[in-house]
């Protein structure tokens, strides 16, 4: 019996499959068949129904799209009116099993879409789960990107902690031993010649004059070394006069120490900068020449302070050796310290620094400061030599 039932649902489905593929007249004569079939078995018309949806459900929905489905179910259950036919001869009330038969196919297509609205919603689910997976994987490189950034920047000021500190230090030895070679000296010297003034004043009358002249001498001299060490530490023609005199007094003492001719061309806008702009671009030109007198062997070098239609730029280009950069900008101190420094001055106030350095053609070392940062001004350029 078991498999004369099995049997039967085989040809079932490949009867329906026949009747949905081939046409109507090739399924129905294979239905009116199957029913007879059915009737033999003493299967009834709920049984006849249910293998009917098992079919539907199991076998021919899952591969059908959600926009055919409707008339799937409508064709189907012509073929399952024309299965029942036999059956439903045989029952009393042609009218019970009309009902009945038209309740199963609501129950079918209640079902129907039911299980195409889970999928639906399932689909949708595995979609957002996907677009989460993916944000979350993003974040997740994001996050690991971010954390490595901040470990290298975090050892980059490490180091030039240690660096700037390293070169206070070597400042304060400097300035030290020159306080006392030379400003220590002289005074002890003013001292010495001002007891041998007393004792000479009541012996030698003739030679107090000569001794008090070198006296003030070294005082003279003591008084300009002094100027020297503040005009070192912070010119005040910047502070008083502006950045172009500064420069411009800076490089008149600078070609009379090292025999460098220096020209500036200035535009006059420049003045118009915040105190901390020309500050750092003062400071800037200043380790430049430092630079160019202990390492370039130049003897001409320029500087270019021009307004662009974004920006301020400053040039200061020389004729000396040139020199590997980004192996200077890799050493541990020297000339690397001077960059980084001239560097960090640049983009505390907003801007740009660079240097290029080629065999033939010198160094060149240009700071750009935005636009932003430039009070208006009609000012024309003015040039000085």
């Amino acid at each position: 019996m078991k498999r004369t039932l099995f049997n039967l649902s085989r040809r079932y489905q490949d009867g329906l499959r026949a009747h949905l593929e081939k046409g109507r007249r090739t399924g129905l004569e294979l239905a009116r068949g199957i029913g007879s079939e059915a009737l033999a078995a003493g299967m009834q018309m709920l049984d006849v129904a249910t293998l009917h949806e098992q079919t539907l459900v199991c076998e021919l929905l899952p591969d059908c799209p959600a926009n055919k489905r409707a008339a799937l179910i409508k064709q189907a259950g012509i073929f399952l009116a024309v299965v029942i036919g036999p059956i439903e001869e045989t029952q009393r009330s042609a009218r019970d099993a009309s009902l009945h038969l038209k309740k199963i196919v609501e129950t079918l297509s209640l079902r129907t879409v039911q299980l195409a609205a889970s999928n639906l919603e399932l689909s949708r689910e595995i979609t957002q789960r996907k677009a989460v997976e993916k944000e979350l994987r993003k974040s997740e490189r994001q996050h690991a990107q971010s954390l490595q950034n901040s470990n290298r920047q975090q050892e980059q000021f490490r180091r030039m902690s240690r660096q700037i500190l390293l070169a206070q230090e070597d400042e304060r030895k400097r300035i030290s031993r020159e306080l006392h070679d030379v400003i220590a000296q002289t005074l002890t010297g003013i001292n010495i010649r001002l007891a041998a003034l007393k004792n000479e004043a009541a012996l030698n009358i003739q030679g107090l004059e000569l001794n008090i002249a070198r006296t003030q001498q070294l005082v003279a001299e003591s008084v300009n070394i002094v100027h020297e060490f503040a005009r070192e530490l912070r010119p005040a023609a910047l502070d008083d006069l502006g950045l172009i005199p500064a420069l411009h007094s800076f490089l008149k003492g600078f070609t009379t120490r090292t025999g460098v001719r220096a020209h500036l061309t200035a535009f006059a806008g420049v003045e118009q900068l915040d105190m901390a702009v020309r500050t750092a671009l003062f400071r800037v030109a200043q380790e430049a020449l430092t630079n160019v007198a202990r390492h370039a062997q130049a003897s001409r070098l320029d500087i270019n302070i021009q307004k662009l239609s974004d920006c301020i730029c400053m040039k200061i280009k020389d004729n000396g050796k040139s020199f590997n950069v980004g192996h200077v900008m890799r050493a541990n101190r020297g000339n690397r310290l001077g960059l980084l420094g001239m560097r960090e001055r640049v983009e505390m106030v907003g801007g740009k620094f660079s240097v290029e350095s080629t065999p033939d053609n010198g160094t060149t070392i240009e700071a750009r400061i935005p636009l932003v940062k430039v009070r208006a001004s009609r000012q024309p350029f003015n040039e000085i030599a």
